[in-house]
């Protein structure tokens, strides 16, 4: 069994003898074929093998396997952006009628897909507070839930879910847990490890690491047993839209991601391009760095911001005062993330002041590069939601949210000690 830094590197791609060393891009929308019924056979899910890039590519799948091993799971699919994963991974067994639970403490673009749009799509959410007593969580799932959805280290307010807990109260009510784990990554926590039954991430962050392209990915563990729980039948029964395959009775463990593929890729098409993907493969290769130094340089730079009497309050796990402590260390042993979020004294208008004067980190509408950059969530990534949901997202309109990037740590600090100084 390899190591996961090995795998970072190595994992999804062998090439042969005289064959790439780096996983070729294979920029092509169609394959070529002898006869019409071996592409037939592709069509009717009898044989493997690629003749539309929309369903599957030779680049893209390289790049899946590879994710797919660094969480553990049988098997992946990349999407177009993260927003696509969540969307894919709930929509894969949800329809019209159905329901499931989310935690409320999760990016604003996700909240507002699920409590706006997919409900406009009779898909209903009912949020929960992710820190709440179980037995309070479990009364929010009904007999139509399908699923429950939540985020290791939430975007932007740094929650640390229990996935354990959480895995329980999903399996209680024979329903599968859906974990984005984009902060943390698969160096830092292993939700499947935990409980969890499908991993997403947005690609975007930390795996690509280098702000070049926007993509997402799932990953199925296989491990839910999707016909034992007997609310599934768009899993379990026969799809008549594909040849009437059963994809628990041909696919097996892999039934999720496979219908995910055939299905909801071939219909909607929130396909990366092989492009895209081959530069995600290069993000992977040093991300077990990469993350390292990301979490090493959030550390120092929270350590800072708690001893300083221009900040308000610091939110981030790895300080001993966090009342995540304990949580994060039985989770991530290694380090949570490189974001952290704070407040300064003075709210939005310090805020606003604080980051307009940085010079080395940028103000952008992105997180978990390698460079080292700033947000006001309140009225950027969240500013779609009501003071109600704000509050429910754990997102104060103080909050900075600064991801710590991979520069010297000693640069980093004097730039926001620079910043607080002019204030």
């Amino acid at each position: 069994m390899q190591h996961i830094n090995t795998k970072c590197v190595q994992a999804g791609y062998t090439p042969k003898s005289g064959e790439p060393r780096v996983v070729p891009i294979y920029q092509s929308t169609t394959f070529k074929y002898d006869t019409g019924e071996a592409m037939g056979a592709l069509f009717d899910l009898q044989a493997s093998g690629y003749f539309y890039t929309r369903l599957q590519n030779p680049t893209n799948d390289c790049v899946a396997a590879k994710i797919a091993e660094l969480e553990g799971g049988v098997g992946a699919m990349l999407t177009s952006s993260g927003q696509a994963a969540s969307f894919f991974s709930i929509s894969n067994i949800c329809s019209a009628g159905d329901h499931f639970v989310s935690t409320s403490t999760i990016y604003g673009g996700t909240f507002n897909l699920f409590a706006v749009t997919m409900k406009k799509y009779g898909i209903d959410v009912t949020f929960v507070d992710p820190d709440a007593p179980e037995e309070e969580i479990m009364k929010a799932f009904r007999p139509n839930t399908k699923a429950m959805f939540a985020e290791t280290i939430a975007n932007p307010a740094l929650i640390i879910t229990d996935i354990e807990k959480m895995a329980r109260i999903a399996h209680a009510n024979n329903v599968p847990l859906i974990v984005d784990n984009t902060f943390p990554t698969p160096i830092n926590c292993r939700p499947i490890e935990w409980g969890a039954d499908i991993v997403i991430h947005s690609t975007t962050k930390y795996m690509d690491g280098h702000a070049t392209s926007v993509g997402g990915v799932i990953v199925d563990s296989g491990n839910f047993d999707w016909e034992k729980a007997g609310k599934f039948p768009e899993l379990v029964e026969p799809d008549e839209s594909y040849h009437g395959v059963s994809y628990v009775k041909q696919f097996g463990r892999a039934a999720y991601i496979t219908k995910c593929t055939t299905h909801l890729m071939r219909d909607i098409g929130a396909i990366p391009s092989p492009n895209n993907a081959f530069l995600l493969n290069i993000g992977l290769e040093t991300l077990f760095l990469r993350v390292e130094r990301h979490c090493q340089n959030a550390m120092e730079v929270a350590k800072f911001l708690e001893n300083n009497e221009k900040i308000a309050w610091v939110n981030y796990a790895g300080l001993e005062s966090s009342k995540y402590h304990d949580l994060a260390n039985k989770l991530m042993p290694n380090g949570t993330c490189g974001v952290v979020s704070f407040g300064v004294k003075g709210g939005r208008e310090a805020a606003s002041k604080f980051m307009e004067n940085l010079k080395l980190a940028a103000i952008v509408t992105h997180v978990a590069d390698a460079r080292t950059c700033v947000l006001h969530p309140a009225s950027t990534t969240h500013r779609q939601l009501t003071d109600k949901q704000l509050e429910e997202c754990g997102v104060g309109a103080d909050m900075i949210r600064l991801s710590v990037g991979i520069e010297y740590v000693g640069d980093i600090i004097a730039d926001i000690e620079q910043a607080l100084a002019n204030i």
